[in-house]
C-alpha cells in the first residue's frame, strides 16, 4: 500500500472515531438530564509509557487525584523510561523523567563514558484548562520536555470525555508528538511564526523554550480506553503521530500507527503490556500512592482516658516529677521548667514525639486534668525551639476537661484552647535552669549522584558523627564527621569538568570534595542565638560552616505568629576550604548574602513561597525563587530556580541554577511518633552560578512552630 493511502486510510479512521465521540455526546445531551454520567474514578487513570497520565504514547487530558505519585519504569526495546509523576494541584500535574537510549552512546570516549548509553532527562508539566462536566469534555494542554535538552520537547492539547466504561480523548500533538505532520498546524491561521518549529536550543540547554510551543508539525493523536467488567484490567487503543523514521533512537519501522495496550491493576501497582508500531512488545510497572493519605501503622498508647472523678487536693501535693515523666513517656513533651501563679500553671518545654499540635495537646491536657487539682484554671503550655520561646498554647482547664470526659454532646478537645504569641508574663517567668555540657550523636547519611558520565546511579553511604559542646542553651560550638562505608564513587574518571567558564569554582570541585578521604569534617562552628525582640530572632556564627566554605555570618529573621509573611537577612564572610585535606583553605573569598522573604499566598492552599535575593558564592547576583507543596501527610515536594546576572553562555550547561527536593518526616518510617525529618534533593546539572552557602543553621528552620507549615 502506497504512503499516501495509508495516510489516508489512517485518517479516515480517526474521522470515524471523531463521528463516534460526537454522536455519543449527542446522545448523552439528549438524555434524561437526571441521568447524570457518574464523575470519573481518578482510580482507573494510569500513566503512560514516557510516565504522566494518558493512554500508551498518547497524552490524553485526564489528571489524577490531588497528591497522587506515581513512580514507573517501561521498557520499549530501544527505550528504557524511569519517570516520577505528581498531581501537585487537582489541575496540574508534573513529571520527572530518564530516558534511556539503547541504541545511542553517552559518549564516544570510552575512557570518558565506557559503553554507557545515552541517558536523557527532561519534565513534563500538565494543565487543566476544563474540567469534565455533563455536557463539557475535560480538557488538558501539556508541554513536555520543559527546561531540558529538548530531545523529546513537544506539545498537546486535547479533550476527553467519558461515556460509561468507555473514555474517549482526542487532541492535537505537536513537536515530537506530531512530527508524522499529518495536518496543518491550524495556530497558522493566526500567525505564520507558528508555521515552522525553531531547531537548536537556547544558550548551553536548560531554558524554557517558549519560541518553539505549539509550532511546526502537527499531528490529530488520540484513542480510547475501556474498564472490562473485571475490575483490576484496562484496555486502550490509541493513534499516534510520530514519525519513527526520524527518531531519537535512529530509523525504526513502524508498520501501523495504532497502538494496543493493557494494564492490570495490582493493590498500588499498574503492570503494562502494550504492542507497539505493530512489531514491538513493551511492557512496565507504575507503584502509585497518595501523599496526603500515606501513613505508618503506629505502635503507641492512647491516649489517657480520664473518668469523672474531681480533683480537690493542692498543688504542693502533686507529685511534680512524676508528672514530669509522664508528659515525656506519654505526650513527647520535656518539662525544662514550670511557674505556678494562683491559678494557672506555665510550662516550658519541647515536642520531641507528636508532629500534630492537636494531638500534643491533648495528650499534655489529659495528664494535667488527671493530676492538678480543680483551683487551677488554665494550663500555658509554651513551646520552645532550642531554648527560644515559640509559641504559647492557652488551655482552659473545665472546658478541656468537660470535652476529655465527654460531658458534652459533641466533645473536642481543640476548641478549649488557643494558640498565641508567648504572653510578657511567660517570658518574664522564664527562667530556664544553666545548662552546659558535651553534645553528641550518630545518624546515617546517604548521597546519591543520577545521570554521571561514569555510571547512571552512583552513591555513597555511611555515618555522620555529630558533637559539639554547649556553653549555655544559647551559645554552642557544634561539628559534624562524615565516615563513608560504601560507595561507587571511586569510578568517577574524571574530577572538575572540561567547561570554560569565568565564575570561580564555588561547586563544580564537588567531586573532590566527595572523594578526599573517607573520613572528613564536613562543619565545626560556633552558634549563637537570641530572641531580639517580639517575633524577631537572631543568630551569629562561624567556623567550617560547610564541606566547601568556611567563614562567619549572622542571620536576623522578623516572623510573626501564624502570619502569612516572614523577612529576614544573611549576611556572611566566607573563604573556600581546600579538598586536599580537612583545615585549611585556598585562596578564593566573598561576601554573600541574601534578603529573604516568604510567603503563603492564601489562593494557594500549603504552598509556601520562598523569594532570595542578593549576592552568590561566585559574587553573581539575582533571586532564587523556592517554591513548596505540603500534603496532609507531612511530606514536601518543592522546586527552585536562581537567576542571576550570569549569561547562559558564561554559566554553562544547564544555563541556570535549579533543582527539586522532597522533605520526608521521619514519622512516616517510624512505628512510634517522632518529629523531624530527612530531604531528598535531585540536581538535573550543578555548576557554579546562583550557588547559596549551605549554612547550617537557619532561623526560619528554628522557628518552624510558628507556622504552621512545617
Amino acid at each position: 500500500m502506497k504512503a499516501s493511502q495509508l495516510l489516508r486510510q489512517n485518517l479516515s479512521i480517526m474521522k470515524l472515531l471523531l463521528w463516534v465521540t460526537a454522536c455519543l455526546s449527542v446522545m448523552s445531551i439528549q438524555s434524561n438530564a437526571d441521568d447524570v454520567v457518574p464523575p470519573l474514578n481518578t482510580k482507573n487513570v494510569s500513566q503512560m509509557i514516557q510516565g504522566g497520565t494518558g493512554l500508551l504514547k498518547v497524552p490524553t487530558a485526564r489528571m489524577s487525584s490531588e497528591g497522587d505519585l506515581s513512580v514507573n519504569y517501561f521498557d520499549t526495546d530501544e527505550y528504557r523510561f524511569w519517570s516520577v509523576s505528581l498531581q501537585l494541584f487537582p489541575w496540574l500535574e508534573s513529571t520527572i523523567r530518564y530516558t534511556d537510549i539503547r541504541t545511542v552512546l553517552f559518549s564516544q570516549f570510552e575512557n570518558f563514558s565506557g559503553n554507557q548509553t545515552l541517558k536523557d532527562k527532561g519534565i513534563d508539566v500538565k494543565f487543566r484548562l476544563l474540567e469534565e462536566s455533563y455536557y463539557l469534555p475535560e480538557m488538558s494542554v501539556l508541554i513536555r520536555d520543559i527546561g531540558g535538552t529538548g530531545l523529546f520537547g513537544s506539545e498537546f492539547i486535547g479533550a476527553s470525555k467519558r461515556f460509561g466504561p468507555l473514555d474517549f480523548h482526542i487532541g492535537l500533538g505537536f513537536g515530537i508528538l506530531g512530527d508524522d505532520d499529518e495536518i496543518s498546524n491550524p495556530l497558522c491561521k493566526i500567525s505564520s511564526s507558528f508555521c515552522e518549529r525553531p531547531i537548536g536550543v537556547s544558550g548551553e540547554g536548560g531554558q524554557v523554550e517558549y519560541n518553539k510551543f505549539f509550532k511546526g508539525p502537527t499531528s490529530l493523536i488520540g484513542g480510547i480506553e475501556y474498564q472490562t467488567p473485571w475490575q483490576p484490567l484496562g484496555l486502550k487503543l490509541e493513534y499516534e503521530g510520530h514519525d519513527y523514521s526520524n527518531d531519537r533512537a535512529g530509523n525504526l519501522a513502524q508498520d501501523s500507527k495504532w497502538n494496543i495496550g493493557a494494564v492490570y491493576k495490582w493493590g498500588n501497582f499498574d503492570f503494562t503490556l502494550s504492542y507497539l508500531r505493530g512489531n514491538t512488545v513493551s511492557f512496565g510497572f507504575s507503584y502509585q500512592m497518595n501523599l496526603h493519605s500515606i501513613k505508618q501503622v503506629k505502635i503507641d498508647e492512647p491516649p489517657l482516658q480520664l473518668t469523672a472523678q474531681s480533683k480537690n487536693t493542692e498543688f504542693h501535693q502533686v507529685n511534680k516529677n512524676q508528672l514530669a515523666q509522664d508528659l515525656y513517656l506519654k505526650a513527647g513533651f520535656v518539662v525544662r521548667t514550670s511557674d505556678f501563679q494562683e491559678d494557672e500553671l506555665i510550662l516550658y518545654g519541647n515536642q520531641i514525639a507528636y508532629r500534630d499540635d492537636k494531638e500534643a495537646i491533648d495528650r499534655i491536657g489529659r495528664l494535667l486534668v488527671d493530676v492538678l487539682p480543680n483551683s487551677i484554671k488554665t494550663y500555658r503550655i509554651v513551646l520552645l525551639a532550642e531554648n527560644l520561646p515559640m509559641v504559647e498554647t492557652v488551655v482552659d482547664a473545665e472546658q478541656f476537661a468537660a470535652a476529655a470526659r465527654y460531658e458534652n454532646l459533641l466533645s473536642d478537645t481543640s476548641e478549649s484552647w488557643d494558640r498565641r504569641e508567648v504572653s510578657e508574663n511567660s517570658l518574664e517567668n522564664f527562667k530556664p535552669k544553666k545548662r552546659s555540657g558535651f553534645i553528641s550523636g550518630l545518624e546515617p547519611f546517604y548521597i546519591q549522584s543520577i545521570g554521571a558520565p561514569e555510571r547512571f546511579y552512583m552513591y555513597q553511604v555511611g555515618l555522620l558523627g555529630i558533637g559539639g559542646y554547649k556553653f549555655n542553651d544559647n551559645l554552642k560550638l557544634l561539628g559534624n564527621v562524615k565516615l563513608t562505608l560504601f560507595e561507587n564513587f571511586d569510578e568517577f574518571n574524571f574530577t572538575v569538568d572540561a567547561q570554560n567558564t569565568p565564575l570561580p569554582r564555588v561547586r563544580t570541585y564537588v567531586r573532590e570534595y566527595a572523594t578526599r578521604s573517607r573520613l572528613t569534617l564536613e562543619n565545626l562552628y560556633l552558634q549563637s542565638q537570641e530572641r531580639l525582640a517580639p517575633n524577631l530572632y537572631g543568630q551569629l556564627y562561624g567556623g567550617y560552616l560547610e564541606t566547601m566554605f568556611g567563614g562567619v555570618g549572622g542571620e536576623i529573621l522578623y516572623r510573626p505568629l501564624d502570619s502569612n509573611f516572614a523577612f529576614g537577612l544573611d549576611l556572611n564572610y566566607v573563604k573556600q576550604r581546600s579538598f586536599e585535606d580537612n583545615y585549611s583553605f585556598i585562596d578564593y573569598e566573598a561576601f554573600t548574602g541574601h534578603a529573604n522573604i516568604y510567603w503563603q499566598p492564601g489562593f494557594l492552599d500549603n504552598v509556601l513561597l520562598t523569594f532570595n535575593i542578593g549576592q552568590y558564592l561566585a559574587k553573581d547576583r539575582g533571586v532564587t525563587f523556592d517554591f513548596a507543596k505540603r500534603f496532609d501527610s507531612g511530606m514536601i515536594i518543592g522546586a527552585y530556580a536562581a537567576i542571576t546576572n550570569v549569561s547562559a553562555e558564561d554559566y554553562g550547561e544547564g544555563s541556570f541554577t535549579k533543582g527539586f527536593y522532597m522533605k520526608i518526616p521521619f514519622d512516616l518510617f517510624s512505628i512510634r511518633p517522632s518529629i523531624g525529618g530527612g530531604r531528598l534533593d535531585w540536581v538535573p546539572i550543578g555548576r557554579d552560578g546562583g550557588q547559596t552557602l549551605n549554612r547550617p543553621v537557619k532561623l526560619i528552620d528554628i522557628t518552624a512552630n510558628r507556622s504552621n507549615f512545617r
